[in-house]
This record gives structure tokens, sequence and C-alpha cells, in this order.
């Protein structure tokens, strides 16, 4: 159910079409105050009194009016009222520090060829990784979160190498965590204006998945080991893993790059609304 006293935080939005060949928003809402969740359905003549940006992940907004649906659990929603209009991401100077840290990280690579390729595929797509989402709605899902994401990978693998007594290759999983996600910025579209993620619409039909991606340029350029870690990331199959942490025999550097990857998703800012925090 729904009240329309309540203020509620939009989580995830996306539009679709209908059997009939029109448009159909679905969003989902967080109410602020037990933080329980709304499915709500829009239909397209309701979404086109709003402007896209009431829907961007972290907005404060209050239902105004609605019916709920017990059959399909969802809310049908006819009129919205933006309360707080959450942050697009990163502000220039933000981007701009992220991105000499990551820097300051692919300087520390030793091997010159490797550092080198990693440093050429930052300089080809420099625009485009500054503002890409790290996810659509599971983690760094704002302007400049690939950043950010990718910077809190490398620091997490620094803070640890330290304390290893496994002799360890520093130059490869520096690589592996600068370039694990980078094929999100042609998996992801992030509107610029209106902070709304969505799904690049040729991504899937050139390429599998983000890690295929990352695993393939390295594989070509001759980086195994680099190719390797990025295939085991997502650590299981079913999470979309080219290599499963359930095999045995492992290298223990590929557990490494999964579990911060997943220490960064868990623990970094997941939205505006907690960068506003």
């Amino acid at each position: 159910m729904f009240s329309t006293e309540d203020l509620y935080e939009v989580v995830i939005f996306s539009i679709g079409d209908t059997k009939a060949g029109t448009k159909m928003g679905k969003l989902q809402l967080k109410n602020t105050t037990d933080e329980t969740l709304l499915n709500c359905i829009l239909w397209e003549e309701t979404l086109n009194r709003f402007d896209n940006k009431v829907f961007r992940t972290g907005n404060l907004v209050r239902i105004v009016s609605a019916s709920f649906n017990e059959k399909f659990n969802n809310c049908l929603v006819s009129a919205l009222e933006l309360i707080k209009e959450a942050k697009l991401g990163l502000e220039e100077q933000e981007i701009e520090q992220y991105w000499a840290k990551l820097q300051s990280f692919i300087s520390k690579i030793s091997d010159e060829n490797l550092r080198n390729f990693v440093s050429a595929q930052f300089s080809k797509y420099e625009n485009e990784f500054k503002i890409m989402p790290a996810a659509k709605l599971m983690h760094h899902n704002y302007i400049g979160g690939l950043l950010v994401h990718t910077v809190e990978c490398a620091q997490y693998a620094q803070n640890n190498m330290e304390q290893f007594t496994y002799k360890t290759n520093e130059d490869e999983i520096y690589a592996a965590c600068l370039l694990h996600d980078f094929g999100k910025i042609f998996e992801y579209t992030i509107d610029t204006e209106t902070g709304l993620i969505d799904y690049a619409p040729n991504f899937r039909e050139e390429w599998i998945s983000h890690s295929q991606y990352g695993f393939s340029i390295c594989m070509n350029a001759g980086f195994r080991k680099v190719a390797k870690m990025i295939a085991a990331h997502h650590g299981r199959a079913e999470w979309g893993a080219i290599i499963d942490l359930n095999q045995k025999d492992l290298e223990p550097e590929l557990y490494l790059i999964h579990f911060i990857d997943n220490l960064s998703a868990k623990f970094g800012k997941i939205n505006t609304r907690l960068l506003e925090k």
C-alpha cells in the first residue's frame, strides 16, 4: 500500500513498451520512514506530464494521486510531487580529483608495456569514463560513479597488498582493478541533464558483458593474468563471471579482485542521495 503523506525516494525508473504499442513507466520507490519498497506503474499519458528529471535516482517525491492494485501488488500512479531533487553525481572538481587519483594508480604500474596499455585505454575514452555510472541500480549509479568505484577498488587493493606475505604481481593487480569494469562505458548510457541511466541499445549485440570486454582487450594485448582476474571478478557464473571461483586451484589474486569489487559495491556511495550525507 501507499500513503500520500509519506515521502518516497526514487530507487529505479525505466520506460518500456506495452503490448498495445504505448509507453509504460516502471518506477520503484522506497518509503523513507520504514524503507519498504513500492513498485509503481505510470501510463504514457501520465509520463507525458512529467520532466524525466523527476524520476532521477535519489529524488524525494510524494505520491499525490494513485491507486493500489492488490492483484499485481503495484501502484498505478497518476500524479507525483517532486519534494527534493537529488544530485546528478560528482561535481566537475570532484571528477578531476578522482581522475588524478586514478592516474596515480596507473603510475604505480612499473611494467612499462602494461602501464602504457592501461594508460592508453583511459586516454582514449577519458570523457566517457569520467561521467559513466558503475551500475544502473546496484552501486555507484550516478555521474562519475564508475570513476569512484574504480579508484576505490585500486585503493582497497593497495591497502591489502601491503599486508600480504604471499608474493603478488602488484602491476597486474592494479591493472585488473583499473580495467575490470572498463566495458561499462559501452554497456550503459547516462543522461547528463536528468541523471537517468539505461543500458546501451547495441552493447549486447556485440558483447556478452562488460567483463567479456575487459577480458578480451587484455587477452588480445597479451596480458593474460590481468584478463583472468577480470574474468573472475563477478565470482560466480550465475552472477556473470567467466571464471567461477568455485573451481579448485585458482590463484589467490582472482579472489582478491572479486572481494574488493564487492566491498566497493557494498560500502561505496550507492546513489546520489548518499553523496549528500
